[in-house]
């Protein structure tokens, strides 16, 4: 047995199926370890879509999502897609290629400090050092990704490891639960609760994937507190958001669970935030707590120390005990509903393109003929719209990140968790670029999704900071052709549709679901910033 039959049973040991992967020579014996451990692989284009594609799988299925590349280069490939997935707190292991142990320090091929690399957008980055203890670091890795408090690990795999004889080891030991929260603790952040007017619980990240979404309804509305995980890289001017800015505002008392009073809330600053309101923290990590109380100061009134997941179920049966906090859950409710009247009225402009509202429209009607549909949306201007106005049970957004070009990566990996449900992504034509080789792998994978581009030949949520921040007469830089990315998903073997008129959008979407392959659909869009959404 080689050091690469101990990884591949690990993680067959671990439920692990399949690996979201790009061929290198340092991680050869690697996959041929995964045809004797029955995991599949799903071959992609470019590394950094192989850990979007675990990242996906992480959020859907709340198990761990594992990606594997090479040394060197395709590692290096790999790192900026963990920032998404470090910022959405997705459960993910990247596993890499390595040079060789025993030639580090001699110039070997691919050599690089790659956990140094990694560690900055990962929980844990480590480089394996010992053969027979393979099995067991991957456990641990696996472990450490899953919580508490939910991300990316890295551990590199060098060669001369993979490649060297072991014995057949014992089956790793699960990893021990996170510890329950003390009894006291809950209590007495529920009294504290309970003597506001207007409280909130703001969770973090990984409380809109699939591992903590359920933790966060049965904690939304118990004792009247409204509770909402903050998701777009807009904070409190994400226009999924509506109106809650202004409710935001009123609030005396906040929980911060599993994230801090960062950039999304404005630093709790007015006047966002009443100067008189009070904070409480909860994280399972210290430092971040550390980080709030610099920030917050004397307003920070608890902050305790556990696990946010293990805290939610105790929290909201206490809170259930107490006496509710009047209307001011309907009136957080009412105010994240929120969409302007105007809206319904929007129509577009033949000579200028389809307007994203009733593209939007369109999309959610198709949604709503199948409910099982998983939404994918991207970032820009046109991934504003799409997580403003389309609705559906399980979404995948680029989330805090803000990065951009994860939306066709993800759509796969979701096709591949639900393969019963219809996988719709939207995104820009510019975040279309990232990876639009991707439709190869949808091909080859077997996974049909349907991707409706917003076309507008630009890098539009750039070209509207230059419009607002330095004139009409200052453009550079951002623009796109107006590439007919559906002829080029169809010379693949894929299914295309073009779009120049929103009465052309039903029928395009209904053959596009119906071809049973990977489609897009190339809507020429007018260009409309974002939504910014007042009442």
């Amino acid at each position: 047995m080689r050091g690469a039959d101990l990884v591949a049973t690990a993680l067959s040991h671990a439920g692990v199926q399949r690996l979201f992967s790009l061929s290198g020579n340092q991680i050869m014996p690697l996959y041929d370890a995964c045809i004797d451990a029955g995991i599949g692989i799903v071959h992609v284009r470019h590394e950094a879509a192989a850990v979007h594609m675990a990242d996906a799988w992480g959020r859907i299925t709340a198990q761990v999502g594992v990606a594997l590349v090479t040394a060197g280069p395709g590692h290096a490939n790999a790192i900026s897609a963990l920032y998404t997935a470090r910022m959405s707190e997705s459960p993910l292991l990247l596993l890499s290629g390595h040079a060789p142990l025993a030639r580090l320090g001699q110039g070997a091929f691919q050599e690089m400090a790659q956990a140094h690399m990694a560690a900055p957008v990962c929980k844990a980055s480590w480089t394996a050092d010992d053969a027979a203890g393979l099995g067991r670091l991957i456990a641990k890795a696996l472990a450490t990704a899953q919580g508490p408090r939910p991300g990316p690990v890295h551990l590199s795999l060098p060669f001369d490891l993979l490649q060297a004889g072991v014995k057949q080891p014992a089956r790793p030991r699960r990893a021990r639960q996170g510890k329950a929260v003390p009894a006291r603790d809950v209590a007495r952040l529920a009294r504290w609760l309970g003597k506001a007017s207007r409280p909130l619980l703001l969770a973090g990240a990984a409380f809109n994937n699939a591992s903590h979404r359920a933790l966060l309804a049965a904690l939304d509305g118990a004792g009247g507190v409204p509770a909402l995980a903050l998701e777009s890289p807009r904070g409190i001017n994400d226009p999924a958001l509506g109106a809650f800015a202004e409710v935001l505002a009123q609030a005396d008392r906040i929980v911060f669970l599993g994230r801090g009073p960062d950039y999304c809330v404005r630093f709790a600053e007015q006047p966002i935030v009443h100067p008189e309101c009070r904070f409480a923290l909860v994280d399972a990590q210290r430092g971040m707590l550390e980080r709030g109380q610099r920030v917050l100061g004397k307003r920070l009134r608890h902050a305790l120390h556990a696990d946010p997941a293990l805290l939610a179920e105790p929290l909201a049966i206490a809170l259930r005990a107490q006496p509710a906090q009047g209307r001011w859950a309907e009136e957080v409710r009412a105010a994240l509903a929120y969409q302007p009247e105007a809206w319904r009225e929007v129509r577009s402009d033949p000579a200028r393109g389809v307007h994203p509202l009733p593209l939007c429209a369109a999309v959610q009607a198709c949604i709503d003929a199948r409910p099982d549909t998983v939404l994918v949306t991207d970032g820009g201007e046109f991934g504003q719209w799409a997580q403003a106005c389309v609705r559906t049970a399980c979404r995948v957004t680029n989330g805090p990140a803000g990065a951009i070009g994860a939306a066709l990566p993800f759509a796969i990996a979701a096709k591949l968790a639900r393969p019963q449900a219809t996988v719709v992504a939207m995104l820009g034509d510019g975040t279309a670029g990232f990876h639009l080789a991707e439709f190869d792998t949808a091909l080859r994978a077997g996974t049909p999704f349907v991707a409706v581009v917003g076309n507008d030949a630009r890098w539009n949520a750039e070209r509207q900071i230059q419009l607002r921040d330095y004139g009409p007469g200052r453009l550079i830089g951002c623009e796109l052709m107006p590439t007919r990315y559906d002829r080029v998903v169809m010379a693949m073997g894929g299914h295309g549709e073009h779009v120049e008129h929103e009465d052309e959008l039903a029928g395009a979407l209904q053959r596009a679901v119906d071809s049973g392959l990977p489609a897009c659909v190339n809507v020429k869009l007018d260009g409309q910033p974002a939504p910014m959404i007042r009442r």
